[in-house]
């Protein structure tokens, strides 16, 4: 392993262990809890007039948003976990995906309530029900594909030389690292954006980007540890499947949630066609060269 990649492997695993901390989870839960609650109470305040002029304008009249906002917080600690899975697995990292996109659809249900006025009516909600129901199936069928393929994982190690093996953890956890640094970045510019007035744009779009190329440097990385072809397909099979999801954020939300179910039965189909093709001793080598 380089000084680099234990360098990466020394600062990730102090944060890892702190973040899967039973203290940070519960505190993380009640500031959303809390959040929730704030919110609720701030648009009744809202709704009845008792905010000054210029806290109004910042404060919605709907009671959805307050959902909303939970889910926000919600999704942006399932993004920290994905950020921390890459660290570990390759296919543990997609599985987070899958779920964070699956929380983004169930979002996209509330964001449709958000924009409706209270009390809700059959006529205003008539034209929202559709792209809502639509979501809420697709988060479903995804929720259920993705208990397939996380059965379907082996979690064999790419190579048998123990060295060789932890170097690619640490320049995987190097990568989580980097990672990191960019969701804070991009959270802070699209916080600054919104709080000064100026047009934010999409997160999870821009960060679902920023995984593609990820993904696509781990596949080129997993080359120093091993060239076997079933390991250089499945890893690029898993960056078409975030490619996938990636280009499902930007579709309206029936072929979103169709393209979102797309991407996890091409993932279970690729896992169940590698491990149906793996060594038997499960580790992976690549072919010996020919005898004379």
């Amino acid at each position: 392993m380089s000084r680099l990649e234990s360098l990466a492997s020394r600062l990730y695993d102090p944060l890892r262990a702190a973040w899967s901390g039973v203290g940070v989870r519960r505190r993380l839960g009640s500031l959303i809890v809390l959040s929730f609650l704030v919110g609720l109470i701030a648009i009744e305040m809202n709704r009845r007039g008792w905010l000054s002029t210029s806290l109004s304008s910042f404060v919605p009249k709907s009671h959805f948003h307050a959902l909303d906002l939970a889910f926000s917080l919600l999704l942006l600690v399932e993004v920290v976990d994905l950020v921390m899975s890459l660290g570990s697995s390759v296919s543990r990292a997609l599985g987070k995906q899958f779920e964070v996109f699956s929380l983004i659809l169930l979002r996209r249900s509330f964001e449709e309530l958000s924009a409706l006025d209270e009390p809700v009516v059959w006529e205003s909600l008539r034209p929202s029900l559709a792209p809502m129901i639509g979501d809420a199936l697709g988060a479903l069928a995804i929720f259920v594909t993705l208990g397939l393929f996380y059965r379907l994982q082996r979690h064999r190690p790419i190579t048998a030389d123990a060295s060789e093996q932890a170097s690619f953890i640490g320049a995987k956890k190097g990568i989580a690292l980097v990672l990191l640094v960019a969701f804070a970045a991009v959270g802070a510019e699209d916080l600054r954006r919104a709080m000064f007035g100026g047009e934010t744009f999409p997160f999870f779009d821009a960060f679902y980007t920023i995984l593609i190329f990820s993904d696509i440097l781990i596949v080129l990385l997993s080359l120093r540890t091993a060239s076997d072809y079933r390991i250089v397909f499945r890893n690029s099979g898993f960056a078409t499947a975030t490619v996938l999801l990636r280009l499902a954020l930007t579709a309206p939300s029936l072929p979103s949630a169709f393209l979102g179910l797309l991407a996890a039965l091409f993932a279970c189909g690729l896992t169940a066609a590698y491990n149906a093709f793996a060594p038997p001793e499960g580790i992976e080598r690549s072919p010996e060269p020919e005898r004379g």
